[in-house]
């Protein structure tokens, strides 16, 4: 006789995601190149709906014309347009660069704020961005939600009906502890981008399946036909 499967609670999903993760994938940064909070606050802003690759192309000419806050201050929005023209709504990125600038000089004196709600007075930055630049840049734990983790987090089960970045934070931060907050946003962004992807997952390669609730739902679909 057929053994009753048995039910995978949240908890024990967490602590196999993490645990494998921990194992395999102990060192997990960012993809985004920089060499500055200033430059990585720049280069998450542009990655908004466009690829760390095309990122990374765009930035090294775009900090040689602007090293610094203060030098991007005193642009022109036309100037910086022309710097990043490829990534994608070039016309909105300018005006925020060119305001983040602006406020990180007058108000902050050039410095990058370690804390997310003064990060998310500058023009552009969202509690995305502010929670990429607290957690990669000072190491401070938060977790930022993107498209990647939103979908992975709800993929697997470790969210449950989230409809919101902020409810998917909230939710996660709630089960993985402090300390892994930080590497658990790229750990679930590389996974999205790299095997959990939007199309067309690829989950028979996917080391999570076994407790991931997309993936049994399918086998589920699988056995009833």
């Amino acid at each position: 006789m057929e053994q009753p499967k048995k039910r995978i609670t949240k908890k024990d999903r967490f602590k196999f995601v993490l645990d494998y993760f921990l194992t395999h994938q102990p060192i997990a940064e960012t993809e985004l190149k920089y060499a500055s909070p200033y430059e990585l606050l720049v280069a998450v802003i542009l990655s908004a709906q466009c690829t760390d690759k095309r990122v990374n192309m765009i930035t090294p000419p775009f900090f040689e014309r602007f090293p610094t806050a203060e030098s991007l201050a005193n642009a022109e929005v036309g100037e910086i347009f022309e710097y990043i023209k490829s990534c994608s709504y070039p016309n909105n990125k300018s005006k925020s660069l060119l305001g983040m600038a602006q406020k990180l000089t007058n108000e902050f004196r050039g410095i990058v704020p370690e804390d997310v709600d003064e990060l998310q007075k500058l023009p552009g930055v969202g509690r995305k961005t502010a929670n990429v630049i607290a957690s990669v840049v000072f190491n401070k734990p938060a977790l930022a939600v993107d498209t990647h983790v939103f979908r992975v987090s709800a993929r697997i089960g470790l969210t449950t009906n989230s409809k919101t970045p902020l409810e998917t934070e909230r939710q996660l931060v709630k089960h993985i502890p402090k300390d892994l907050l930080a590497i658990a946003h790229h750990w679930l962004i590389l996974h999205g981008r790299y095997v959990c992807v939007a199309r067309k997952p690829k989950c028979e390669e996917c080391p999570l399946k076994e407790v991931c609730k997309y993936y049994q739902k399918g086998i589920d679909r699988k056995n009833n036909y």
